[in-house]
Parts: C-alpha cells; structure tokens; sequence
C-alpha cells in the first residue's frame, strides 16, 4: 500500500513539470486577413427614423475595420415596409457590405422575393444605400404572376415591385 501511495505522488510530481507547448502560428496569414469581429448564427436589426427596416441573419460574419469590409457567409435578409410587414426577403450562399458606402452585395445562387410574389434570380446583386436600388449586370430571370423574362442587366426598387430588365434574353406570358 505505501509503494502505491509512494507511486502515486511521483507519479503526480512528474506530470505536473511545467512543459511549454507552443501554439502553431501560421505566418503566411498577415494581420489583415484576420477580421476584427467574427459572429456565427447572427442576427442583425437595421432600424431608420425608428422603424424596422431589414433584419439580416447570417451563419458567419466577418468585419474587417481597416477595409472597411464585412463578409457574411449563408445570408437571408428580411426587408420591411413603412408599416412594419415584410415585404421581400433575399437569399444568397455570401454577401459583403462596403462599410463606407453601406452597398450590400448580394453573391452566388441570390433569390429575392417580395410579398407580391415575384421572384428575382441571380448570381450577383447589389443593393445601392444612395438610390435605394437594386442592380445587376447579370444574368436574372425575374417570374411574377403573369410573366417570365430572362436577360442581363437589372435595376429595381429595393421591393421588387418595379424592375427593368435592360437586355432582355427571353420573355414569356403565363397563362391565367
């Protein structure tokens, strides 16, 4: 029994020395490519003259203060109207905000629809602070309830519910 006990506390000395690990440190990463903030499963309130205006929810987000740059990563934002209703909702697999400007790029499989029921497709859309607009100079196939049209190029107000498509590829009436 006392060899044991004996043991035991040598045992105890000897693997409570004071070993150093030294983290892995990755010097081909500088310092800028490190975000300042990182958030996952986000959910962000935008808010003018008191009233709700867009929620954004994110599954990663990434800010960078000296670009002036946030990434965001699995997007879906909710836009509201005057009223406080929903009146669109956008997808996308990324996004950026341009933090200086607050132009939001929408990037990669971008779906928007609005409470009217038209749907907007794209693989790139921005949504300019100044203009309140959205534009593209990408392929986008827009369907609503009476019409299907395909083409490049696009402006629209920030619902969805005026849009010019500026070359149209493809147009096609839905029958009722």
């Amino acid at each position: 029994m006392k060899k044991l006990f004996v043991l035991l506390i040598l045992f105890s000395l000897f693997s409570c020395g004071e070993e150093k690990v030294q983290p892995f440190v990755n010097s081909q990463i500088s310092g800028s490519e490190i975000p300042d903030q990182e958030s996952w499963n986000s959910k962000i309130i935008f808010s003018r003259d008191g009233r709700l205006r867009a929620v954004l929810y994110a599954k990663h987000l990434m800010v960078y203060e000296k670009k002036r740059l946030t990434l965001i990563d699995g997007v879906k934002i909710n836009f509201y109207g005057r009223d406080g209703k929903k009146t669109s909702t956008l997808t996308s697999k990324r996004g950026k905000v341009d933090d200086a400007t607050k132009d939001m790029f929408a990037i990669d499989s971008v779906v928007a629809v609005n409470d009217s029921g038209v749907v907007l497709k794209t693989q790139e859309l921005v949504w300019k602070n100044k203009t309140k607009k959205i534009t593209t100079d990408k392929f986008v196939t827009i369907d609503d309830k009476t019409e299907h049209i395909e083409g490049y190029g696009m402006e629209a107000n920030d619902d969805l519910s005026n849009y010019t498509i500026y070359n149209v590829t493809y147009r096609a009436v839905k029958n009722e």
